[in-house]
């Protein structure tokens, strides 16, 4: 068995793909529902967890991209 040493101890390599987990730490990858489902199992959370945690990181660097544009926009009011 492939094993590697990591914080949360003995991992084995050939039961998680540590090529994408790699990825995702370079911020080169995102988190997909597929991972999410790893990455619970792994960790003893949920995906749900773990796809909120990437759309908050989502959304917060598209804030920073557009944000002259959104401050730009003028909001409705209601008569």
């Amino acid at each position: 068995m492939l094993e590697r040493i990591y914080p949360m101890g003995y991992i084995d390599v050939t039961s998680f793909e540590f090529f994408r987990t790699d990825e995702l730490l370079r911020e080169r990858r995102a988190v997909s529902p597929e991972m999410a489902l790893r990455l619970a199992r792994l960790f003893g959370n949920s995906p749900e967890f773990w796809l909120n945690a990437q759309r908050s990181v989502d959304l917060w660097t598209a804030a920073q991209s557009i944000k002259k544009e959104v401050d730009r926009i003028k909001p409705l009011h209601a008569a």
